[in-house]
């Protein structure tokens, strides 16, 4: 017997999480199927497709980079949220065989600031690559007034414009706040860029652009505890880590794959524990 299975895509993808993520939730909720990575190159991606639509016990698979633009066009429709994003990381068959593609780092971004006493009303997103464009969008539904600070501004200023035209956000060079502020500007700041993770160069916003009850969020999960999030725990300022959208948006997914909400009644942290050992 065949087991009913999903699956992660991408190039590389022997770094990804998320098998022992919806491992340990189909564990735990003592479900019959598997959840597996699967190595696609480029010039493999229609092909994978072609042949995942006519396999009866595929439900879907989570799409990392260099995948996330161009499979949109081998699937037979988009929801709402991955259309405005112009990214898809969740591909879902559906019971007809047809192939939805989804965005579920929206959800999974924004979820642990729904959670918060106060949602922040001002946030600087650091980044404006394909990251950032979830989480502006998120944001921006959550009624967030949103700057983007980004090594280059123009592209900053061309996202905003894309996702919200007409509406009032500013674009900054990265160079403008990682000096001292005079004034704190910002209840949130959110790292969307690959600043402060394992390889790349440290992250260099001054802390000073944020209130002192702001919410700082780095999406960065290596290492777990960023430069950026080290920082603001020093000077008492709220966290959140990279695992916090990442087990966020694997659980939207998750969803979509199984038919069921994962177990989460911990807050996570036994999954945590199992993702940081």
């Amino acid at each position: 017997m065949t087991l009913p299975y999903a699956e992660v895509i991408g190039d590389p993808i022997a770094q990804s999480k998320s098998p022992a993520i919806h491992g340990f939730w189909l564990e735990k909720l003592g479900i019959a199927a598997e959840y597996r990575r699967a190595h696609v190159r480029s010039e493999e991606l229609a092909a994978y497709i072609a042949a995942r639509r006519v396999d009866a016990d595929w439900r879907g698979c989570n799409v990392t980079m260099p995948h996330k633009q161009a499979i949109i066009r081998l699937l037979d429709r988009l929801d709402a949220t991955a259309a405005r994003i112009g990214a898809v990381n969740t591909v879902v068959c559906e019971a007809d065989g047809t192939l939805t593609g989804r965005n579920t780092d929206a959800p999974g971004f924004i979820e642990p600031l729904l959670k918060a006493p106060v949602m922040p009303t001002r946030a600087v997103v650091i980044g404006a690559g394909g990251a950032a464009r979830a989480i502006v969008t998120a944001l921006v539904d959550a009624g967030v007034t949103v700057t983007i600070a980004a090594r280059h501004p123009a592209e900053a200023a061309a996202l905003l414009n894309d996702l919200v035209p007409g509406a009032e956000y500013r674009a900054l060079d990265l160079a403008d706040v990682a000096q001292p502020a005079s004034a704190p500007a910002f209840d949130l700041v959110v790292n969307a860029s690959p600043l402060g993770m394992v390889g790349n160069p440290p992250q260099v916003f001054d802390l000073s652009h944020a209130t002192a009850d702001a919410i700082v969020y780095d999406i960065v999960t290596a290492p777990r505890v960023t430069p950026l999030i080290a920082a603001a725990r020093q000077s008492g300022q709220q966290t959140v880590d990279g695992l916090s959208m990442l087990i966020g948006q694997a659980a939207v997914a998750f969803e979509h794959f199984f038919g069921v909400a994962p177990l989460r009644d911990d807050g996570d942290a036994e999954l945590r524990a199992l993702l940081t050992a």
